[in-house]
């Protein structure tokens, strides 16, 4: 979250960055108005709490002397009734004031372009030329189906719209990806593989941002107020919560597999389609603790491991720099990585690398000791999508789709699926 003193020291600042999210200033000034009523009360009591003091001395004093005292006692224990009362409408603020400040979305660091929506979102690189196949090539939920791959009506059957069953060589393909990733990072990248849990605490929603704001979005045990993850980041950035990292140990790189579950409500037609939109899908996630100096180097980094993925599998693909008003709630920076397909003909999301900066780490407490001063600091929170595979499976099959229905697999994929292609039955 935003510090209150940093709201309060840079008003227009944040006016300005938080209206380029969509925020209205009108949230702004009921923050301020909520924080300067509490500060007056806080006031307020510490005076009350003087006079007590005073009056205490007092008493003493006049007991020393053998003098009465009933009078002052009386007017400390108005006193006493007092500072009780303003102590409640001080937590009572207080708590109110917090629950606003976790609404508040982070700001969009300076260089984000600024935009109301994702059509001002800039395209800045492209990687490999969009691929035109020379014979009617299948768009990918007529692949998955032909192939075997995907069985969506036991799907259905199982647990609704949305919830894809890979099968056979589908699920061969899927756990091949997942692998092929998991070693990519560790291996080569430097990432420590973690296996998360797939059920969250509330708390640790609210650390990454999801809640308040995504609780529509998400699935909850209603018994246990445990939520279905969205996205390993959530897990895994969570563990180092309430906890204080050496300033040696940074950066702290971690990747996770798991599964992720989504409402996506609202969702309907062509987006629906075999693997483009759903409810559960698997995911590679890349999570990182930095020093705040480096975040920004870092989040280049971080971009540059998961285009690694796409790379090495010799997909088209672009990076598109995101607007302000595109940006998740607790983004200040994000790039998205889209693979082209080309029977489908669009460009498909399949990474979004962002810089969190000191945002979730303040609303978790994840800190840092600097090892010069003993201080205590945030550190920076950083993810990216290493990547997720219903669209790179999408991207992979259209791609690398034959004239006679098979499949050619691209070679690093060869040793985890154990065949070069997957061939129509």
């Amino acid at each position: 979250m935003i510090p209150m003193k940093y709201i309060r020291d840079n008003v227009e600042q944040v006016k300005t960055g938080l209206g380029h999210k969509g925020l209205p200033a009108e949230q702004i000034d009921q923050l301020l108005a909520i924080d300067e009523t509490l500060r007056s009360r806080l006031t307020a009591v510490e005076s009350l709490k003087a006079e007590r003091n005073k009056a205490s001395e007092l008493i003493a004093v006049r007991k020393r002397e053998g003098q009465p005292a009933d009078e002052q006692i009386a007017a400390m224990g108005r006193l006493s009734s007092q500072i009780k009362a303003l102590d409640k409408e001080v937590q009572t603020t207080r708590e109110h004031l917090h629950t606003l400040l976790f609404a508040i979305p982070n700001l969009p660091h300076a260089s984000t372009p600024v935009g109301a929506d994702e059509s001002a979102n800039k395209v800045i690189e492209t990687n490999g030329e969009p691929l035109e196949h020379t014979f009617e090539a299948r768009e990918q939920h007529q692949l998955l189906t032909s192939l075997r791959l995907v069985d969506f009506e036991a799907g259905v059957r199982m647990s609704g719209k949305g919830f894809p069953v890979y099968t056979g060589r589908g699920a061969r393909l899927e756990r091949a990806l997942i692998n092929f990733m998991l070693d990519l990072h560790t291996r080569e990248h430097g990432y420590t593989e973690l296996y998360p849990p797939f059920l969250t605490t509330r708390a640790s929603a609210t650390t990454t941002g999801q809640l308040p704001k995504l609780e529509e979005d998400m699935y909850v045990t209603t018994v246990d107020d445990l939520f279905l993850i969205p996205t390993a980041e959530v897990p895994v950035t969570n563990y180092y919560q309430g906890e204080v990292l050496s300033e040696e140990e940074l950066p702290v790189k971690f990747t996770a597999f798991s599964a992720c579950f989504r409402r996506e409500a609202g969702s309907y037609g062509k987006e629906t389609k075999g693997l483009l939109r759903l409810h559960q899908f698997n995911k590679v996630e890349l999570v990182k603790f930095v020093h705040p100096d480096s975040s920004y180097d870092e989040l280049m980094t971080l971009r540059s491991d998961a285009e690694r993925v796409l790379q090495i599998l010799g997909l088209a693909y672009r990076v598109v720099e995101l607007c302000t008003g595109d940006l998740s709630f607790a983004g200040a920076k994000c790039f998205d990585l889209e693979v082209y397909a080309p029977a489908t003909k669009r460009w498909l999301e399949v990474s979004s690398c962002s810089n969190y900066e000191a945002f979730q780490a303040r609303r978790g407490s994840i800190k840092y000791r600097k090892s010069k001063t003993g201080k205590l600091d945030f550190v920076h929170t950083l993810n990216g999508s290493g990547v997720a595979t219903p669209r790179l499976m999408v991207a992979l099959l259209e791609n690398y789709q034959q004239r006679d229905g098979s499949i050619r697999l691209p070679e690093a994929l060869v040793p985890y699926f154990g065949a070069e292609t997957v061939e129509p039955e």
